[in-house]
């Protein structure tokens, strides 16, 4: 009598319809001829009608589901790999290492950056009716330094009014950044507890594998977020916004693109990996950092991708990819900056100096956490243009098209934090290169993988 274990049925060859690629292409398409229906019957971000209004629910609601399992995940992932890296070794200095390759990243990011902005000059091409304005908030390095200082337990902030009525509308709000240094704390302070916290541990790990599984099913209906997101994109912005900044557009996306198709599978080569696997591994986390447009809502589909797709080990991906959702922004903190900075510069007719050059370069290397819990990149760009000296007013220049750059900068952004860590890792030669170079079939991970592991667990407790 034949059995089949639970790890040959998730290398089972799936049908092209089970493929998660497939869905959120599929779904892609499906969005976008619904938002052109939507735009066609009259619907705008100032008309909506039913259907981009079901669109956009959609869409921000998946987001917010997102969102709201960011905080457990993150907080139990820190704390469960910080009790675990004790088993690790080098653990000082992969946390070394990984802040070293988010630099070098970001370096040859910014570098690239700088000479498009140069050649393409989309200042001078700029078109005629673009309006000036002061941006609603301002990046610095002191706002950033207070940042890091948690506000309550868990960096947990609420945000709205009270109407006529007395009734309070608003939201819970969170900086991730906060969230992280919390969970670090805790952490090692259950590391110095010794036996008498094991219980804790014991139970964080638990919870851990909970929301993981929570997590799993939020990211198997990603299709259907997918779809509102992008249908409801094309409903508010619209493509004809990128008429008078059509250069700066084209820019921005040369430079995303080189990072993204040239320089991530140039950085996986030189470190021995395969330019296919990690393609066809990180792709889902590109396409759905793109629709949501938000590194943190991807972050738990990026997690998932280092483990079961490149092999990281789960004690180093647990840190390193949450760490990484705020410090490691390609897209946000070196090619855009990069390539504003230099539109303003040309915009107001302002001649750059080489050590304003210079400066571009280091916000972007090391101040790319300044961004940790902001939305877009406006915070990174005021802070360089007040750090190289170029006035604020131009923000107001590029707010119009901000939503349809995100897209390509998000979707940089995740795939550089699901990367990074696999270097890393094979670099210190803890990648599970069998794990990395296995067969995708459609997917990146399968829920099979889940059971297959608590099998083994399972078997391991009895024998």
């Amino acid at each position: 009598m034949s059995t089949t274990t639970p790890r040959e049925t998730a290398t089972k060859k799936r049908p092209f319809y089970a493929s998660f690629g497939f869905q959120i292409i599929a779904a892609l398409v499906l969005g976008i001829a619904l938002g052109l229906v939507a735009r066609q019957t009259g619907a705008s971000a100032e008309n909506p009608t039913p259907l981009s209004d079901t669109l956009g629910t959609i869409g921000s609601s998946y987001v917010t589901i997102l969102r709201a399992a960011v905080v457990p995940l993150v907080f139990t992932a820190i704390v469960a790999s910080i009790s675990n890296l004790r088993r690790v070794q080098n653990a000082a200095r992969l946390a070394g290492q990984t802040l070293l390759w988010f630099a070098i990243s970001a370096f040859i990011a910014v570098m690239i950056g700088i000479a498009l902005g140069l050649i393409i000059r989309p200042g001078d091409r700029a078109g005629t009716g673009l309006e000036e304005g002061a941006p609603s908030s301002v990046g610095s390095w002191w706002n950033f330094l207070l940042g890091l200082v948690p506000q309550n337990f868990l960096g947990l902030g609420v945000s709205g009014s009270v109407d006529e009525t007395g009734a309070f509308s608003g939201s819970v709000t969170f900086n991730i950044l906060q969230i992280i240094v919390v969970s670090v704390v805790v952490g090692l302070a259950a590391l110095r507890a010794g036996r008498k916290a094991e219980p804790f541990l014991a139970f964080t790990e638990s919870l851990l594998k909970v929301i993981q599984r929570v997590v799993w099913w939020i990211i198997r209906v990603a299709p259907i977020g997918t779809l509102g997101l992008i249908g409801n994109a094309v409903v508010q912005y619209g493509w004809e916004r990128l008429t008078s900044l059509v250069w700066f557009t084209v820019a921005i996306y040369i430079g995303l693109a080189l990072v993204l198709f040239v320089v991530y599978p140039l950085l996986a080569k030189a470190n021995g990996l395969s330019i296919k696997q990690f393609f066809t591994g990180v792709w889902p986390v590109t396409q759905f950092g793109f629709v949501s447009r938000s590194s943190l809502g991807t972050l738990p589909l990026t997690q998932r991708v280092a483990e079961r797709s490149f092999g990281v080990p789960r004690e180093y991906a647990s840190f390193a990819v949450p760490f990484g959702s705020t410090t490691k922004m390609d897209g946000c903190a070196a090619i855009y900056p990069a390539i504003a900075a230099i539109f303003v510069a040309q915009f107001f007719g302002i001649e750059m100096t080489f050590i304003q050059y210079a400066l571009i370069v280091l916000v972007s290397v090391v101040g790319s956490a300044a961004t940790a819990g902001t939305t877009g990149a406006t915070v990174m760009l005021t802070l360089t243009l007040s750090t190289v000296g170029l006035p604020l007013e131009g923000v107001g220049l590029l707010l119009a098209i901000d939503p349809i750059l995100d897209m390509g900068r998000t979707a940089v952004n995740v795939s550089g934090q699901a990367l990074i860590p696999a270097i890393v890792a094979k670099r210190e030669g803890i990648l599970d290169m069998d794990l990395y170079n296995a067969p995708r079939n459609g997917l990146p991970f399968s829920e099979e993988d889940d059971d297959a592991e608590e099998s083994v667990e399972t078997a391991g407790a009895t024998r």
